[in-house]
């Protein structure tokens, strides 16, 4: 399958890089989209530090700014390799977030394309707290790219709720598998401790699993996605899980081969004074894929 562009405008790409393993994914695939898309790449790395590290150790940063710019002008040369304009951005000072947020703006990025984590991440944490602050903050949508995945737009998962973050990510799921000739999935989780999934079209003898009136909400919001993706030809399989929400999206990635998950940034539990919900952070932190994290305008 020749590839296509994912969206019709993504004019400029914003990658944030900190030259570790965890940040590879994301330039690759950036590199690799604004080449199809004849994208703009702006490259971002942030030297953190505050004032006074810079009293105590200035040798040290002054040999963080030299192996950033490096890092930097390396990735510009791959940039350029694929004939891709790439500009190059190097930031120092406190909550590599905001610089990163200040520049997509700056720069009126149409996405963001950036790994889990950085460098001083920790095993045990599934998310930098970084990655979390700039989806939350971002103007703008937010790709999510573990290292070793690889972004095809063959199989596109869309996680619906029924909330208008969801329906915004579900438009946006929609608009992609169309222009890329993608697969799309259309799953509806119905909150439980247990997890039994089944194929909405098959699914008449298995309602019993489920409270009839919750059922009837997942399939409505699993109808409202596949019903119009139908319309403009898109291949598409609708899905009714039960289970915990995250656990239910990754394990139908897993089980229908999705090399893109799309979600809203919150669901319906969303509370204002929370710059992302649980389920699409749980689904971050644990997805094998991509994950296109969409801004409700």
């Amino acid at each position: 399958m020749a590839q296509a562009c994912s969206t019709a405008k993504l004019e400029r790409l914003l990658v944030p890089t900190d030259g570790s393993e965890f940040s590879e994914g994301a330039v690759r695939e950036a590199i690799n989209l604004a080449k199809t898309c004849s994208s703009k790449l702006v490259a971002v790395a942030v030297i953190e530090t505050n004032p006074e590290y810079e009293t105590i150790a200035p040798q040290l940063i002054e040999k963080a700014e030299k192996e950033t710019r490096e890092h930097l002008e390396s990735v510009k040369a791959r940039a350029l390799k694929a004939g891709v304009n790439c500009e190059i951005i190097a930031h120092q000072g406190e909550e590599p977030y905001r610089y990163i947020v200040e520049e997509a703006e700056k720069n009126k990025a149409d996405m963001i394309i950036m790994g889990r984590r950085g460098r001083t991440g920790l095993k045990r944490l599934l998310m930098g707290s970084e990655t979390a602050r700039t989806i939350g903050h971002s103007p703008c949508n937010v790709l999510v790219v573990p290292r070793a995945a690889r972004l095809e737009f063959k199989n596109i998962l869309i996680a619906t709720d029924g909330s208008k973050y969801s329906a915004a990510a579900a438009s946006e799921a929609v608009s992609i598998a169309k222009r890329c000739d993608s697969e799309l999935i259309v799953i509806s989780v119905v909150p439980s401790e247990s997890l039994s999934p089944f194929d909405i079209v098959h699914s008449e003898m298995q309602k019993g699993l489920i409270a009839d009136e919750e059922f009837k909400v997942a399939e409505d919001n699993v109808r409202k996605v596949k019903g119009p993706a139908e319309k403009e030809g898109i291949k598409t399989t609708g899905l009714i899980y039960s289970g915990r929400p995250y656990e239910a999206i990754i394990e139908a990635a897993k089980e229908k081969k999705a090399d893109l998950i799309v979600v809203g940034s919150h669901g319906k539990a969303a509370l204002a004074r929370l710059l992302m919900g649980s389920v699409t952070e749980r689904v971050i932190g644990t997805a094998e894929c991509a994950v296109l994290v969409v801004k409700a305008k």
